[in-house]
């Protein structure tokens, strides 16, 4: 239905009623902005919330990339050593293993330092401990080894005496050769004392002169079988020492008295020796002497 309006009833616009009218006016306008601007601004929070919730959900590709590489970096490191410790304990546990296995094994071979024996250093022939008296040894044992070849050069295969032996050559009180023959002088050499005879086997072999027997045996050192008198011969004190004689020829013991040219022994070639003779050593008042010097100053 048409609404009539009747312009006869509108009331005449004022000056009292004007203002009351604009007043109203503006106020009615305030309040449809006031009602439209809650919703405009309600619109672009939620707007806002919306894209906050999008630009959440959807994080920035660089920062995702960083991200995801710190974690990988942060899972290296706590997971790469301990594989490492792993694979390398593995092994060391393994070694101690066996090194207690290896000791089990052999406990019952273990040898201990102060329950072995040594073994004797064999010296050989040598007791000189200083390089001068090792070399003055050896120059020995090769002037012997050259010796013997002279003399086994010079002699044929020892012969046996065939002349006859008498029990004493010379009177009481006289100087005498030890030997009445032989073939020819034994070689000297450094070391070497005494003077040798070479003569055949079972030579007899007589006392310078009268004295006393203070050694006699058939195993002496290096001289075999031997005798050593004591004399004394014009007031002076001499010995003579008769080595290399043959087993069982010795004539005399310690403590007997003999006269000179009695037969005390046979030569041979016992003890350290190089073919048949007599090795003959003399000592004035304790001193060494050349027994053939001495022998030629000497004897009648």
């Amino acid at each position: 239905m048409a609404e009539n309006f009747d312009p006869s009833h509108e009331t005449p616009e004022s000056d009292s009623t004007t203002p009351a009218l604009r007043s109203r006016t503006r106020r009615l306008a305030n309040l449809r902005t006031a009602a439209k601007a809650p919703v405009v601004k309600t619109t672009a929070v939620v707007r806002s919330s919306a894209a906050t919730r999008r630009a959440a959900g959807k994080p920035h590709p660089m920062r995702s990339l960083l991200t995801l590489a710190a974690v990988a970096g942060l899972v290296a490191t706590v997971a790469v050593p301990a594989a490492v410790s792993a694979v390398g304990s593995a092994p060391a546990e393994a070694a101690v293993t066996t090194v207690q296995q290896l000791a089990a094994d052999n406990a019952q071979s273990l040898v201990v330092a102060s329950e072995a024996t040594p073994a004797a250093l064999d010296r050989g022939s040598y007791s000189a401990t200083t390089p001068e008296e090792i070399q003055a040894k050896k120059d020995e044992e090769a002037a012997k080894a050259a010796a013997a070849a002279r003399i086994a050069a010079a002699s044929t295969a020892s012969a046996a005496y065939s002349g006859a032996i008498a029990e004493s050559i010379a009177p009481a009180g006289s100087v005498v050769r030890p030997l009445t023959s032989f073939n020819n002088f034994g070689t000297p050499y450094a070391g070497h004392k005494g003077t040798d005879y070479m003569a055949d086997r079972y030579t007899p072999i007589y006392a310078i002169a009268d004295g006393v027997v203070v050694a006699s045996t058939e195993d002496g050192p290096g001289w075999g079988v031997y005798v050593k008198i004591a004399h004394n011969i014009g007031g002076q004190s001499v010995t003579s020492l008769y080595a290399h004689m043959s087993y069982g020829t010795r004539r005399v013991s310690v403590g007997d008295t003999v006269s000179a040219g009695q037969l005390i022994g046979q030569v041979g070639d016992t003890g350290r020796a190089y073919g048949t003779h007599l090795h003959l050593e003399i000592y004035v008042n304790g001193a060494w002497v050349n027994a053939e010097s001495w022998l030629v100053a000497n004897a009648g």
